[in-house]
């Protein structure tokens, strides 16, 4: 019985989902205190509270802002980067060294550079996203350029394409996209993880993550997990669209490929 396509597959996604949370209802009233696991039905109530007064709405643009920043940055320098690292064999040799060091460093360990470059503002936020996102998207583009197959290379030649930057543009590129798309969307994963670690050194007072640690040190607990939630849901959100626009507009020629 195929579960993959249509009503099915939500109905199993329900299941999955009030299967959780009724699991989650129960050992919180078994264990019975607040501050170590707060019950669903507080956390909806919290989260019911936040939506009403509008602050969540602040917090979700705050760090929406942020995390595009940081986004566009990593897109706008991991794709170049990449294509010509994987492209061009001088300039991979060049470059890898350099960001094979930098790469394992991690993007925690760059706040106290984010600070003294940009301050206490939003492109500090921004440049710790950039940081976790930009490696994930150059790797996987680089992958792509530099496993274009030949037969696509040496067809474009017969057929016109001279110039490398034909040759790029037109051959390369279209076949380095699927690895590019992989790379943006765990690079947008890893981005909105940072999220959290961008907004801990209080570059506003809104913001998901700010409020995590905001409630936190209250030992507000079901407002802690109710940003924490809502975190995880915007990010579902982000990879659903993610996924929606790669399959209907930039890989739809793949359609015919998949099983």
């Amino acid at each position: 019985m195929d579960l993959g396509h249509g009503p099915r597959k939500r109905i199993l996604e329900l299941a999955s989902i009030a299967s959780a949370v009724v699991i989650w209802e129960i050992i919180a009233r078994i264990i019975n205190i607040k501050y170590i696991l707060p019950s669903f039905t507080s956390v909806v109530t919290a989260f019911i509270g936040l939506v009403q007064e509008g602050e969540l709405y602040r917090d979700i643009l705050a760090s929406l802002n942020y995390f595009v920043l940081g986004m566009g940055l990593a897109i706008a320098v991991g794709i170049p980067i990449g294509t010509m690292m994987g492209w061009f064999k001088s300039i991979d040799r060049a470059v890898d060294p350099i960001i094979e060091m930098i790469r394992p460093i991690p993007p925690l360990a760059w706040i106290p550079f984010a600070i003294l470059w940009f301050g206490l503002t939003k492109y500090a936020a921004g440049f710790v996203i950039f940081i976790g996102a930009v490696f994930p998207i150059l790797i996987n583009s680089y992958t792509g350029f530099k496993n274009t197959p030949r037969v696509l290379v040496e067809s474009g030649k017969v057929l016109g394409c001279t110039r490398n930057r034909d040759i790029i543009f037109r051959i390369a590129l279209p076949s380095a996209l699927p690895s590019i798309a992989t790379g943006i969307r765990v690079g947008m994963g890893v981005g909105w993880m940072c999220v959290v670690a961008a907004e801990l050194f209080g570059v506003s007072r809104y913001g998901i993550g700010w409020k995590i640690w905001h409630w936190n040190d209250l030992h507000h607990m079901d407002m802690v997990l109710t940003y924490m939630l809502v975190l995880g849901l915007i990010a579902l959100t982000i990879d659903r669209l993610f996924r929606y626009i790669v399959q209907e507009w930039w890989l739809k020629w793949q359609a015919g490929l998949v099983v």
